[in-house]
This record gives structure tokens, sequence and C-alpha cells, in this order.
């Protein structure tokens, strides 16, 4: 018989290779079916870079936040708490200290039969100013709007004597659907009951209906404005500069809270820009959730002079300066 020829066998290094490599693909395709399979509310945390990611998220612009992180946003402000704002009235109650109160002290002296007694005290009575809060609806304000209304359910529950109305080509009072205690319920009363919702603005002609309609009923005893808009507002200047000059009489303190200040070159070159802000006492940003941290701040009554609106006035403009609220 002929002699029979070894054929070559491959050695077991190449062997046992591809045995691994195509254990690799089935573990490859199984994890990635898996992966497919994996319910879509589970949510990954990277593990790297974690530590500075608490601090990304809370200065990152609200328009640029996604579903996600909104969600986050607003669950974080659910949990704020407001300063409390306590401003001294003309009463006056007991007090363990404070000035002498000669009255109290006779009537305890004559109870006690003309007898020398103790010293009355008495020191001023305390209480939180009304908060009225004036909010932006239109197109340009929608994604800032949106998570502010949070804020303000946040803050309708946790305070007392707060009015909210909203704006875009009308006028819109929402206090009575903020104080709903679920936030999810209070937001779809809310979104029900405005119309004007992502439309146009019409700055002045909101704030003359608010001057005549509500100005007397909620700017009493003190009253504070939070004003949040961006000022883009072309339709009639004039009328915009005569009723803020009428809301900064009727109010004690008005503090603009404007987005448009995320941006560090911002400059005060628009028209109803410069027609609200020397009716104003404070001009702060209000884009992120270290912004509305801050607002504790604003709300507690302390001011700082880092938000003058006189930074943002054309400097050596004397009929400017001469504007501007003490």
């Amino acid at each position: 018989p002929p002699p029979s020829i070894p054929l070559p066998r491959p050695p077991p290094t190449t062997l046992e290779a591809d045995r691994r490599q195509r254990q690799m693909c089935i573990r490859d395709r199984d994890n990635a079916r898996s992966q497919r399979e994996r319910p879509s509310d589970e949510v990954e945390l990277e593990g790297e870079f974690t530590s500075s990611a608490t601090e990304v998220m809370r200065n990152k612009d609200f328009e640029q936040m996604s579903a996600d992180e909104e969600r986050i946003a607003r669950a974080a402000i659910a949990r704020m708490r407001m300063n409390r704002l306590q401003v001294k009235m003309r009463r006056f109650k007991p007090s363990a200290r404070g000035v002498i109160d000669m009255r109290a002290t006779m009537r305890r002296s004559l109870r006690a039969g003309g007898n020398l007694t103790s010293l009355a005290y008495k020191a001023r009575q305390t209480r939180e100013p009304p908060l009225v809060v004036l909010l932006d609806i239109s197109g340009s304000m929608a994604n800032y709007s949106r998570i502010f209304l949070h804020f303000l359910h946040a803050l309708t529950n946790d305070r007392s004597r707060v009015q909210v109305f909203v704006f875009g080509t009308r006028l819109t009072n929402i206090t009575r659907e903020l104080k709903r205690r679920d936030v999810d319920e209070a937001m779809e009363l809310v979104g029900s009951h405005v119309d004007d919702w992502s439309g146009g603005t019409r700055i002045g002609h909101t704030l003359r209906e608010f001057n005549r309609k509500w100005a007397r009923r909620v700017l009493a005893q003190g009253a504070h404005v939070l004003m949040m808009t961006d000022g883009l507002d072309r339709d009639d200047v004039d009328m915009l500069e005569v009723e803020m000059a009428r809301l900064a009489r009727s109010a004690r303190r008005i503090v603009w809270l404007n987005p448009l200040l995320r941006y560090g070159g911002f400059e005060a070159r628009a028209s109803g820009i410069r027609a609200i802000m020397p009716h104003v006492d404070e001009f702060r940003p209000c884009h992120s959730l270290n912004t509305l941290a801050d607002l504790a701040e604003v709300l507690s009554g302390s001011r700082n002079e880092t938000h003058d609106p006189r930074r943002w006035l054309k400097a050596g403009d004397p009929r400017q300066m001469e504007e501007v609220r003490p």
C-alpha cells in the first residue's frame, strides 16, 4: 500500500485561541441582550468624576439640561427652604428685654397696692412682609419659567402671604393653583388655567393691568416684589417705564431676576431692559440651582452691592444715575 502522508494539524495553542474567541463572542452577545432587556427606568451612575458632577449640575443652565437632569433639579428645588424675613412693625408686644413699658409698669404697681415692683419691658412686633411674584412665561422664558414654577410651588407652601402672577400677553393670578400640596397636581392646574404659555410678551401692558387691578390688594404693608423676565419688550417702552415707576412707588422693594445674566458679557442695551432697570433695587441672575439657592439671601432681606442695578447702567450718564432708586 502507498505510504500515508500525515496532514498538518494546527498547534494546540491555535485551537485553544479559537475556543476562547468563540466563548468571548457568546458572552458579548449575552451581555448585549441583557442590556437591551434591562428596564428603562434603571439609572446607571458612573463612578468616575462623581465628586465634581454635583457641582457641575448645580451650576448648569436650565436651558441646557436634559429631561433626567430637569427631574433631578425639580427634586432639589422641592427640598429648598427659604430664610424667613421678619420686619419690625409700629406696634409693641410684652418682652423680657427691650425698652421700658411705663404703662405696664404702673399697672403692675397698682395691682401690688402702689408698692415698688419690677419693671415691665416691651419690644416691637415682627412679621413677614407680603411677597408678590411676577413671572414671564413668554417663548424666550419658557425653559426657565417652567423650572421656576417648581421653586414658586415650594415657596408658596413654605411661606405665608405669597401672591404669584404669570404674564405673557395677559396677566393671570395662579396663587390658588400653586397652593396644592402635590406639585404635579399644581402644575397641571396651572397649565389648564394659563392660556398664553410660550407666546409673545407685553410687559408694559401686563404691568399696567397689575397696577390697576391688583396693586392695592397685594402691595400693602411693605410688600416685596420678585419679577422674573428677560425684559425684551419693544411693544411700548414709554408705557413700560411709566408702569415700572408706578410699581416702584407701591412696593417697598423690587428684585429683578433675569436669566440673561448667565452671559458674562451682558450689557443693558435693549430699550426694555433700560426702561425697567432704574426702578429696581437688585438685579440678579436666575438660571441654575445655585442662583435659586441665592434667592434665600434675597428673601431674608440682606442687600448685596454686587447686584446693584447701577452697575449695568451706562457710566457717566447723569440722567440715568438720577433715576436710580436710592
